[in-house]
């Protein structure tokens, strides 16, 4: 009966150490994938941030486009004035210089066509 329990003791105490063995590879599981949790908790943070960050970036460039489109098409108005007063000035120049020719060279001079009225 001694043999008996020498054996069974024995068992269970390969049985308590292979149990053991199983419990300290699951706590290292369990950590591991609580480290896995917490970086990826981590790096979701990071992301988020930098989302938010190009977000902001993304509305100031929109801001600055609009801005950009308005300061051009003033530019193009005041650019269209600047060319049809232009246009007008050279006109006015030629009808001078056309009315210096008929009195100082005639032969230059270019009759203004006759309008209808």
């Amino acid at each position: 009966e001694q043999v008996d329990d020498d054996n069974k003791k024995e068992y269970c105490a390969l049985q308590l150490d292979s149990a053991d063995d199983k419990k300290k590879a699951l706590e290292h599981t369990v950590q591991d994938h609580e480290n896995a949790i917490a970086t990826g908790k981590e790096a979701i943070a990071t992301l988020t941030e930098e989302i938010a960050a190009l977000t902001k970036g993304i509305k100031d460039m929109d801001k600055s486009v609009v801005e950009a489109t308005e300061q051009r098409k003033a530019e193009n108005i005041e650019y269209k004035e600047l060319m049809a007063s232009n246009g007008a000035a050279k006109d006015l120049l030629n009808f001078a210089k056309n009315r210096l020719n008929k009195f100082y060279n005639p032969k230059l001079y270019k009759a203004a066509p006759k309008r209808e009225l």
